[in-house]
């Protein structure tokens, strides 16, 4: 049984690996933006004959481009060779944005290059542009963005974007499977017998995030209170980890932005829990000097701010470094292919991506721990309860 499982967890990190070389050499080189100096202007690269990402600048401009939430979902691009058409598989994301003309809802496909490069659509009767998955709105009778020397738009302001981009939906889709999960666990403890299908997966993670996490840091008579979000932040993270690992190209948790509003809830749970006690050691530390009361203050206060700081910047940096170390190594096969051969460099390529591919599935469960167990300690920092003698 544990040789079969062990096989499972082999093929699986195969199949990530072959599916992320895949997606690395087919990708579209006009989607890969690089900064050209010559009046602060922007340039897509021409693609070349073959389609491939294989020079570095196209390689570091594509790893840029993987780590970066976008509007649209590219699967896969195939033809291209000998001066044909390359044709590009995937599907549009709905664009919602607020603009001075109110709500503007279309699909990121209407999109399209004008004859300056930009990509432009115009609803109620104004134009709006993207750029490096940023979506402007452009002032009267302008046709593209310009510049400053600072490259800041000097014609156009960012609008408020609410669009289901890649990012949002790949939380949707863990919601999803969550909410599908769980419902099957709770259906199966409802009829009072042993859960069945992948409710059966979940009940031991449960138990653990329970008995390990929850039940140790909080302590016995107040975990309970917590378990439902120490719950939904470990199988959220964990489940959006794992998406990432796969060739779909998700990097939610690699989005600052996620990780912030999951710090975010530790903290506003955190402080809004906190009974007397834990307030007293931030402001008036008992047991300890006047003078050094005075100079606790302002550092336990600081502190205070520093944890969920903290869970963000861990977070974040951990699943980003992964991401970027995995494409780093496929890029291998086309770096070397002089040194080494075709043959050669995808080879190297294949066996380090494995082994990494290998370590990011420990990585995802481990982020997910971790995220959880610090979560669940400064919780229970907030509200144990002191006996002062």
């Amino acid at each position: 049984m544990m040789i079969t499982r062990q096989l499972k967890k082999c093929f699986l990190a195969l199949i990530f690996s072959l599916g992320s070389i895949v997606m690395f050499s087919n990708v579209e080189n006009t989607e890969v933006l690089t900064r050209h100096e010559e009046g602060g202007e922007h340039h897509a690269n021409a693609a070349s004959e073959s389609g491939l990402v294989d020079s570095k600048e196209e390689i570091n401009a594509y790893k840029a481009h993987h780590l970066a939430d976008s509007h649209d979902f590219h699967l896969f691009s195939y033809g291209g060779e000998h001066g044909s058409q390359r044709h590009h598989v995937g599907f549009s994301l709905p664009v919602i944005v607020w603009t001075s003309k109110g709500l503007v809802v279309f699909m990121s496909s209407e999109f399209h290059h004008n004859d300056d490069g930009h990509h432009i659509v115009s609803k109620k009767g104004i134009k709006l542009a993207k750029l490096h998955s940023k979506i402007y709105e452009l002032e009267a009778n302008a046709h593209a963005i310009n510049f400053n020397k600072e490259h800041h738009p000097i014609n156009a302001h960012k609008v408020l974007d609410f669009s289901i981009t890649k990012s949002v939906l790949g939380m949707l889709i863990a919601g999803l499977l969550m909410l599908l999960g769980f419902s099957s666990l709770a259906k199966g403890y409802k009829r009072g017998a042993i859960p069945t299908g992948f409710g059966r997966v979940l009940e031991p993670l449960v138990i653990y995030v329970r008995d390990e996490i929850a039940r140790p840091n909080i302590g016995e008579k107040k975990y309970r209170k917590y378990m439902g979000f120490l719950l939904t932040v470990f199988f959220f993270i964990w489940i959006l980890n794992l998406l990432g690992l796969t060739p779909l190209g998700f990097n939610v948790t690699g989005n600052i932005a996620v990780t912030v509003c999951l710090a975010l809830f530790t903290f506003v749970i955190t402080t809004f829990t906190a009974n007397k006690d834990y307030w007293k050691h931030i402001f008036w530390m008992p047991g300890v000097p006047v003078p050094m009361k005075i100079v606790l203050m302002p550092i336990e206060i600081l502190g205070m701010f520093t944890k969920p700081f903290s869970l963000l910047i861990r977070l974040f940096a951990n699943i980003t470094a992964g991401h970027a170390v995995v494409m780093g190594l496929i890029a291998v096969a086309y770096t070397a292919r002089e040194a080494l051969g075709v043959a050669g460099g995808f080879g190297v390529s294949f066996l380090l991506t494995l082994f990494i591919s290998l370590i990011e599935v420990l990585v995802a469960f481990l982020q997910a721990f971790i995220f959880t167990m610090l979560s669940s300690l400064f919780i229970g920092m907030a509200v144990e309860e002191h006996d002062h003698h």
